[in-house]
């Protein structure tokens, strides 16, 4: 669904069938998507899928002692922006990170290493689960505090226009970060100077444990792109390609000097706010709906469509799966044998000691 013309589009302030857990349950629409293409796609999301199971599993058994915020179920928004994003990019994240970081290409071990706390992390043990970088694959960073990197994106997304290379930012965050006046500044700011940034908001109709519903009159994010000038696309976020799709469409008007775009992924995570927990009865609402939404599963559909195509069989997919748990068991074995930081890295790597 495309906000073709936002400042008369009505269904900017709704999300209609796309909030309906008995809706949109169908095999996605390939297309012409390239067949490789596809298969890259189907193993990214297995691969963020087992990672996150194994991150869930040893945080029930407390070997993982940080808080976990976990992306099951909503893996296909990280996989489709993915696929567009190309080196001078600069993409932030927040909370909930582990499948951006992994789809631009980051290591399991780097990722596993950094949940552990250990040296050998991403962020050398000194982040855990909300503090991950990898510059190498164009992810600058991402934070705990709600909203926080949305204006360190914008900002970034100033700094591409006055480098004039093309390059583009991304700023990854939930529906609840839209309640953050900092959120409304940027776009603002954004849209005045047509920077080329992609805001990517995974609706997954929670904040913390409450419904979008108990926090704002109407569910859907992208009025809020109408009262900023800010050109709109509400998507199905469990839909790999349609993900994709609208990802190329916002970031080529954006690096066209377009202005700022913004995508409203409509998804659900399967896990609670943190940790390993469903909690299922945590809200009527979320008690009500999770195992709906779990029969909209992006894994299933995106490989349910493959096969029909003749693009995938049932011995790959069982093979894929096997791989990535096997990629994801060494990567953990690794990460466990690893050191931790030494006692001095809490101020060397904190602190900064001026020339005097």
């Amino acid at each position: 669904m495309v906000g073709t013309n936002p400042l008369m589009e009505p269904d900017a302030f709704h999300l209609g069938a796309l909030a309906d857990p008995l809706s949109f349950r169908e095999p996605i629409l390939l297309g012409d998507a390239n067949p490789m293409k596809l298969l890259h796609w189907l193993g990214q999301l297995i691969k963020i899928r087992c990672a996150e199971e194994k991150i869930g599993d040893e945080c029930a058994r407390a070997t993982i002692k940080c808080p976990c915020h976990l992306v099951i179920g909503q893996e296909a928004p990280a996989v489709g922006v993915a696929e567009h994003i190309r080196n001078g990019d600069r993409v932030f994240g927040a909370h909930r990170s582990h499948a951006h970081f992994l789809a631009l290409g980051g290591s399991l071990h780097l990722l596993l290493a950094e949940v552990l706390g250990k040296d050998t992390g991403c962020s050398r043990g000194m982040g855990g689960s909300m503090h991950l970088l990898d510059r190498k694959h164009n992810f600058f960073g991402s934070v705990p505090i709600v909203g926080a990197t949305v204006p360190i994106a914008t900002g970034a997304a100033l700094a591409a226009k006055m480098d004039g290379h093309g390059g583009i930012a991304v700023s990854y965050l939930g529906d609840g970060a839209t309640e953050e006046g900092v959120f409304h500044e940027s776009l603002n700011f954004a849209s005045v100077f047509k920077l080329p940034i992609l805001y990517v908001v995974e609706n997954n109709l929670f904040s913390s444990h409450l419904h979008i519903s108990l926090r704002q009159p109407f569910d859907s994010i992208c009025r809020f792109a109408v009262s900023n000038g800010v050109g709109w696309q509400r998507v199905d976020g469990n839909d790999t390609v349609a993900m994709a799709r609208a990802t190329e469409r916002a970031i080529n008007i954006a690096r066209c000097g377009g202005g700022p775009q913004l995508i409203e992924a409509v998804t659900y995570r399967w896990r609670g706010h943190v940790g390993h927990r469903e909690d299922n009865d945590v809200g009527v609402l979320r008690k009500e709906g999770l195992s709906e939404w779990k029969k909209r599963d992006p894994i299933a559909r995106l490989a349910t469509a493959m096969k029909t195509a003749e693009i995938l069989t049932e011995d790959r997919l069982n093979s894929i799966w096997a791989e990535s748990r096997a990629a994801v068991g060494l990567a953990w074995l690794s990460a466990v044998s690893d050191p931790y930081p030494p006692p001095t890295a809490l101020l060397d790597r904190v602190y900064a000691l001026a020339d005097r």
